[in-house]
């Protein structure tokens, strides 16, 4: 918008500019030479036709030309002109000022699909345009976000009865039976333990939509040794890892140091080797840490079916979910992916995902300095 704003005062200016030097040079000029041409002229012809009317126009003439009274009458119609030339540049100008005025509330009008201004603001025009789609997709994404947002919310109240129903019955059951064999109270206390697990599960989900929508991310970094850091991370996943049967291979370089948050780094992370281990039809994933030019880049990697590509460039918007059935694998929020992209980004890095036929990959890199 600044280039545009420049652009137009250059060639509104210029313009002026030029209009005032060409009357304030041309117009005397062209007085000057007429007055000289009609005063130098031959006019023995007009003599020769009638003597009277000879003297009657060179008293005239000579009258008008060699006189200080038309010399005013010049100097005053050359500051009218100057005066109307500013007058038709500020009406002019003021006209413009008028169709940006309108075209900038035409920004949020539904009923006006393209702006429209003069031809000396065709830049703006562009940009207006420009921002006028840009708010109609933030809008609309907003909207479907709104949406995705509440059917989400539908849905964990509905999934949160599941298991507080289970819990309520088998915990009603073990009251109510005193002498239950031990090896039916032990089933029943495992059922119960899964089914509030599961509960916790759908409360921090909805705890995250809360907190995504009214907190904003703050980072507060640290010294961190990235391959520490990620073979820590890898051990807390012990048990998921055996009890889905998935192995994590890890392919560190050399000791990799960078500034960063550890926590929030942690729940990046977490979310992708997760994601990683539902989602992986092999059993063994892997994680590389690699050095790239002045970025410490991480990849994560499984097997498993293949993100359509429509799929995979929102696969970092707000409640977005690729798999759209609510499973207690996978029904998450849909807000992992799109808070680990704002934590890195603000680390100032960027996070992307490829998939094909093979494997699923994504890359996180994050600035060493």
């Amino acid at each position: 918008m600044k280039n545009s704003d420049d652009k137009f005062l250059y060639n509104t200016l210029k313009d002026i500019i030029i209009k005032l030097v060409l009357w304030s040079v041309l117009f005397p000029l062209t007085i000057l030479i007429l007055s000289n041409l009609i005063l130098s002229f031959d006019y023995q012809w007009l003599y020769n036709i009638s003597p009277n009317l000879y003297y009657f126009c060179r008293d005239i003439f000579y009258n008008i030309f060699d006189n200080d009274l038309f010399y005013i009458f010049v100097l005053i119609c050359w500051v009218l002109g100057m005066v109307y030339i500013l007058y038709k540049f500020v009406k002019k100008y003021n006209e413009l000022i008028k169709a940006l005025s309108n075209a900038a509330s035409s920004l949020f009008n539904k009923d006006i699909d393209y702006i429209e201004l003069p031809s000396e603001l065709e830049e703006f025009q562009k940009t207006l345009n420009h921002l006028k789609k840009e708010n109609e997709k933030n809008e609309k994404l907003a909207l479907e976000n709104e949406q995705r947002k509440n059917d989400l919310i539908v849905y964990l109240a509905h999934d949160l009865k599941t298991p507080l129903t289970s819990i309520i019955g088998y915990l009603s059951l073990l009251d109510e039976v005193k002498d239950m064999p031990k090896k039916q109270r032990e089933k029943y206390l495992n059922t119960t333990l899964d089914k509030a697990y599961k509960l916790e599960d759908l409360i921090n989900e909805l705890f995250d939509i809360a907190r995504f929508n009214s907190e904003k991310i703050i980072i507060e970094k640290e010294k961190l040794n990235l391959n520490l850091f990620l073979e820590q991370i890898v051990d807390d996943f012990e048990l998921i890892l055996k009890e889905n049967n998935k192995e994590i291979n890890l392919e560190l370089e050399s000791k990799i140091e960078l500034m960063g948050d550890s926590n929030k780094l942690a729940r990046v992370f977490s979310n992708l080797i997760k994601n990683a281990i539902y989602y992986s039809t092999d059993k063994l994933i892997t994680i590389k840490l690699l050095k790239e030019d002045n970025n410490a880049l991480i990849i994560v990697e499984n097997k498993g079916k293949e993100i359509p590509p429509e799929k995979l460039k929102r696969i970092f918007e707000k409640f977005y979910r690729v798999d759209t059935s609510r499973t207690t694998k996978t029904g998450g929020s849909g807000l992992g992916l799109a808070i680990a992209k704002e934590i890195i980004e603000l680390h100032g890095g960027s996070i992307l995902a490829t998939s094909d036929k093979e494997d699923t990959k994504f890359y996180v890199r994050i600035p060493l300095s």
